[in-house]
Formats: C-alpha cells, structure tokens, sequence
C-alpha cells in the first residue's frame, strides 16, 4: 500500500545491514553486570531473630573490583547503605527499599517479596553509573566479605 507515493513498509537491505556474527550473538557483552539477591536465611530466636540475604555479582565494569563475589547482608545493612548513598551522590535519585515490616515478617511470603525488592533495588543503583564510578560504599557492600559500617564515616 502506498501513500502519497511511499511505500509504507520497503526493503530495508538498502541499508547494508549484515548478519550478526555467533560471537556478536553469544559472546559475553562489552559491559555487563548481573546482581542477584537470593538464599534468605533466618537467624537467631525471639526479639534476636533476622534474615540475611546472599548478594551474588557477576560482572566485568572495571568499578567492580572482582568479576565474580558473593556476600552476605541484612535488612538494616541495605537501610544503612541506601542512606549512606543518598549523602555521597545529591545528583542521583536512589530508589526506595522495599518497606519496613512489622507482623509476620518471617513468613515464606514477606521475606520472599523482602528478597524480590532489595534485588532490583540493587540492580538499579549498582547499574547507575555515576554511582560506580562516585561511590565509596557501593563495591565494597556489593562485594566484599569483610565490609563493615565503622570503616565509612558518614
């Protein structure tokens, strides 16, 4: 069908375009990283009890200093690392943690939803740029077994 004497849909060969080749298609890409939150696992009794979660990074972005880690974090370590990323960069917006819950929150259900949000939380603020390459915290939270709070003073 044509309108005022364009086709609506032409062969787009003209173009030049060629076939990808498998190593385009399969091969690892230039940058990427993958971040999962995964393996919650409750601890402790009574008013002692929490969940920590495991953070797994696969990546090659050079602000990340290992291409493979996996670490360990709970609930309160995100609160603290979200708020210390809100201080360190005032130009980007740092995306809410999924909320605070106060029955029930070692159900199957709410740790399951609590792991769902505190992942893309995580993917989204480590795929920032400017926070891998402005950030302090970010690697080491995201990376490093040995993290600790006192050794950031914020």
């Amino acid at each position: 069908m044509s309108t005022h004497g364009f086709r609506a849909f032409e062969s787009t060969s003209r173009l030049g375009a060629r076939e990808q080749t498998d190593e385009e298609r399969y091969g690892i890409p230039e940058n990427f990283l993958e971040i999962e939150v995964k393996n919650p696992q409750t601890h402790g009794f009574g008013r002692k009890m929490y969940t920590d979660y495991e953070i797994v990074v696969r990546t090659n972005i050079p602000a990340f200093k290992l291409k493979q880690s996996s670490v360990r974090r709970r609930y309160s370590d995100f609160e603290w690392f979200r708020d210390v990323l809100e201080r360190e960069s005032s130009r980007v917006n740092i995306p809410p943690l999924p909320g605070k819950v106060f029955t029930n929150r070692f159900t199957d259900d709410v740790i399951e939803q609590r792991r769902d949000g505190l992942e893309r939380f995580l993917q989204v603020v480590a795929g920032h740029p400017l926070l891998q390459t402005g950030s302090k915290v970010l690697a080491p939270f995201v990376q490093d077994p040995n993290f600790s709070r006192d050794q950031y003073h914020y």
